[in-house]
This record gives structure tokens, sequence and C-alpha cells, in this order.
């Protein structure tokens, strides 16, 4: 897994495979906040759960090739073995998933990292469209190759904007304020004093809404990762 000069060789079992490759992504790859109904979702997280337990559960484990992770300036690229059942572009409006790894995906499925079979690939379609404003590639093969675009290709830019344009500036704004917070968070802070600089008065919709996405993502960690509802409880970037 690759990105620039920054790698990571990972030989460990599955679930620290994707506590590793989600931290990698992490570190490299800026999030954008979405509201999705009422619920504020990581874009970033939603995108790349679904590519990192694709990765996971489709992998032939039984194929010498390592599974590889890229992050370039405007892709992310990665590239996994395969027992193809088809060949080319997969288009998610008409393809039949196939269970590779049907016990991995039961298990994945139990522990709430995938919802049901061939929703990765509709899923990362439809947040990388808020994400880029750009549409992924996968491509069956010997080599499964999945492209996730990191910009907007569309020359169309100026349609897409008007019609966009009251999400894109809540979307901005909302990355804006949680990148001031990451700042502000790089000496460790309680939640009272995150949710005073934010000024935001509930407590529950602070945690719901901005502080436990941020922990999941790996963009805010504990100073006490054992008791986190210390009332000692301080939080850094």
């Amino acid at each position: 897994m690759d990105c620039y000069d920054d790698r990571d060789d990972i030989r460990v079992n599955l679930l620290s495979s994707y506590e590793r490759l989600m931290q990698f992504i992490a570190k490299h790859l800026n999030d954008k906040f979405y509201l999705e109904g009422d619920q504020r979702v990581s874009l970033r997280n939603k995108i790349f759960r679904e590519a990192m337990t694709n990765l996971l559960i489709h992998r032939e484990f039984s194929n010498p090739f390592p599974a590889k992770l890229i992050i370039e300036n405007n892709r992310v690229y990665i590239e996994n073995s395969n027992k193809p059942h088809g060949n080319g572009i997969i288009d998610p409006e008409n393809f039949s998933p196939y269970p590779k790894n049907p016990t991995i995906a039961k298990f994945f499925k139990e522990i709430g990292w995938v919802d049901e079979l061939g929703s990765g690939v509709r899923n990362i379609y439809k947040y990388n469209k808020i994400y880029s404003g750009a549409d992924p590639e996968f491509i069956e093969g010997e080599i499964f190759k999945t492209i996730i675009p990191l910009t907007n290709q569309d020359t169309n830019q100026d349609t897409k904007q008007d019609t966009n344009q009251g999400t894109n500036q809540g979307t901005n704004q909302d990355t804006e304020a949680i990148k001031m917070l990451l700042e502000f968070c790089r000496t460790p802070r309680t939640r009272e004093e995150m949710q005073h600089f934010m000024n935001l008065n509930n407590r529950g919709h602070f945690r719901v809404k901005v502080l436990n996405p941020l922990i999941k993502g790996g963009l805010l960690k504990m100073m006490l990762p054992n008791k986190p509802t210390s009332k000692n409880q301080k939080y850094y970037s």
C-alpha cells in the first residue's frame, strides 16, 4: 500500500487490516461532512469503508499477488487479485454481485461493516459523486481494479455548481469548521472546550454529529482511550 514515499506493508488479520487501511486513508485524505437527512456523515468514511471491505471480502487469498492501495494527487487506485466472473468496467446500475468469500462477507455484515451484497459499489458511486463530483470505476479482470477520483473531471462545472450550490456551500462551510476544530485540538481539549470553540450548545448534538464521527474517522484521539466517559477526558488531533 503506497502513498508517495509513505508505505505500510500490512500482514495481519482481517480486522487489523481494515483498521490499518482506514487509518492510512484518514492520514492522507481530507474529509468532507455531509448532511444526510438529519444525520451528519463523513463522506471519506462512507466511501472508503466500502472500498476497504470490498478489498478484503472479494480478495482471492490463494493468489500471491499483493493487494495495493495507492493514493495519488487526483485519485485512489486499488488493485486486488480476483477470479473474474466478467471482464471490463462494471455498470453499477446493471451488475450481478458474486460472493467470492461468503463467510467473510457474512462476518463483516454481522459486525456492521457492510450492508448487503453489491451495496459497496453502489454506495461508492453515490458518495464519491458528492465527495469529488466524479464517478469511480470498477474494472473486472484477473486483477480487480477500483479507481476513486479525488477531483472533479467534469468540464461542465458551471452547470454542476449552479445545481448543487446550496449543498456545496454547506459542505464547504462544515469542512472549514472541522479543520479549524482539528487545529484547535492540536493541544488536547475537553468536550466543553471544543463545544464552546464551535459555538454549539447542545451536548448530545455535538457528540453525535461532530465528536463521534471524528473519533471513528481517526481524526481525533482520546487522551484516556480506556476510559472514554471519564470526566478528565481530553481529545487531540
